[in-house]
């Protein structure tokens, strides 16, 4: 999995071919390669139909020292080399009959070797060492946007859209069309959505897709994002994945379901435990409790995140796993069999979700070779637990700042090493510097409490 070429330089797989024989069948004339740089941000460049082939032979070279955490000025020469099997037609069309495409790339060196600090390669590196463990990764992400109008001149504001709630009907819920449109798009480029519904707050909304192995899921959730917002934008809307725009409302989430399969099939699965769950899957659990605390950074990774881990609005808070309670960081729905699996509760959609991902099945992989217990589950609401009654459970928090997150994760081995040292040295600068940037602005909420007062 290291590697997206299988072939020797200048010889096209058969799935390459394919996907030229599609080009050629849909009338698509340019093609987007695309990545993601550190921080989660889609990047891309346009090539024509006609250059694709030499793309998957050849590659295509760019200025790494320009993107966010990537190389130096003096080691700027990098290459994407196109995955094949990301292939998808653009759901919009120009002039008529005229089609765009997108491929995802890997980031490799000028020798052809992987570049340590693409987050594609990240996680693929952590899904060989579940591979090589015997499990292959599940994700089912259901990541949570909001829908905003736009001002007169086209910017963005934080008035909703609509004012309906979680599974409301129209006329509160006025986003039934987008999100029909979104579904239609996301169909169109090989989705499978399973639901569609409005969320808690005004103009909050999700759409969940089905369950995928985990680097497609992340590849999954890249993509969501940007027809999301494209849909939005067709619709004369800003669509935003911001954790928390609106104070005292519930933030966007992007829970994520996780299981391992082996030979047998579910290897979290077992019918004669109370709650369907293996042995191996505890020892996940227990390695995502344990290294909770490092991987927020990550999972987590703007100042505004924080603003949604907080109580009282159905984000986790608490290091705790629990079948029936929310309040907790991991959930176990009440599923058996091929089905059988967790919820991780506290990840948002502003992650880079290749890093996400990959620190969270990290600490999960360490829980199984280290074979980590999770401790009992919590049913009772721990919103409503004192912090004795937290002790008395051994119930620790979530990191509350985005700087103290980065603290955490400086000093957690396991999570660092599934980044690499690459990732691990640019992300903490990145979001150090984020956090001193923060740290120097005035709020408005300080000037209304303030500014008369003293």
């Amino acid at each position: 999995m290291t590697s997206a070429k299988t072939t020797t330089e200048g010889e096209l797989t058969g799935e390459e071919r394919e996907v030229l024989d599609r080009i050629e069948a849909e009338n698509v004339k340019f093609v987007r390669l695309q990545f993601t740089d550190i921080t989660g941000t889609v990047k891309n460049v346009s090539i024509p139909s006609s250059q694709v082939e030499k793309a998957f032979t050849e590659g295509i070279w760019f200025d790494g020292s320009s993107i966010e955490g990537f190389v130096r000025i003096q080691e700027s020469d990098m290459r994407l080399e196109p995955d094949p099997s990301t292939f998808a037609v653009l759901p919009w069309r120009s002039n008529g009959d005229v089609a765009s495409a997108r491929l995802i790339c890997d980031v490799v060196n000028t020798d052809g070797t992987p570049f340590e600090g693409g987050p594609r390669q990240v996680l693929k590196r952590v899904l060989d060492r579940a591979e090589s463990m015997g499990y292959t990764v599940s994700i089912g992400p259901e990541p949570e946007f909001f829908l905003f109008e736009k001002d007169e001149n086209g910017g963005a504001t934080t008035t909703p859209h609509d004012t309906g709630g979680y599974f409301d009907l129209a006329p509160k819920d006025l986003a039934t069309d987008v999100r029909r449109d979104i579904i239609f798009a996301l169909e169109d480029m090989g989705f499978e959505v399973e639901a569609s519904h409005h969320e808690v707050a005004d103009g909050q909304h999700e759409i969940n897709f089905k369950y995928d192995d985990a680097l497609s899921a992340a590849d999954n959730i890249a993509t969501f994002r940007a027809v999301v917002r494209a849909v939005a934008e067709q619709n004369g809307l800003h669509a935003t994945f911001m954790p928390k725009p609106i104070a005292e409302i519930n933030g966007s989430g992007m829970h994520s379901h996780i299981s391992l399969f082996d030979e047998e099939g579910n290897a979290f699965a077992d019918a004669d435990d109370e709650f369907n769950l293996s042995n191996v899957a505890y020892q996940f659990m227990g390695g995502v409790l344990e290294h909770a605390k490092a991987f927020t950074a990550v999972t987590n990774p703007t100042v505004n995140s924080y603003k949604r881990l907080v109580p009282g609005y159905e984000a986790p808070v608490y290091i705790a796993w629990s079948d029936v309670n929310r309040s907790a960081l991991l959930r176990v729905p009440d599923a058996a069999g091929d089905s059988a699996r967790f919820e991780i509760r506290s990840p948002d959609p502003s992650c880079n979700p290749y890093l996400c991902l990959a620190v969270v099945i990290a600490a999960g992989l360490d829980g199984i070779e280290n074979d980590l217990d999770p401790g009992a589950a919590v049913r009772e609401d721990i919103y409503e637990f004192d912090e004795e009654a937290r002790e008395e459970y051994g119930i620790e928090t979530l990191p509350p700042t985005l700087d103290t997150a980065v603290d955490a994760l400086e000093t957690d081995e396991v999570v660092t090493e599934a980044l690499g040292k690459h990732v691990t040295e640019k992300f903490i600068e990145a979001k150090r510097a984020d956090y001193a940037d923060y740290r120097t602005q005035v709020s408005d909420w300080e000037l209304e409490r303030y500014l008369e007062t003293f």
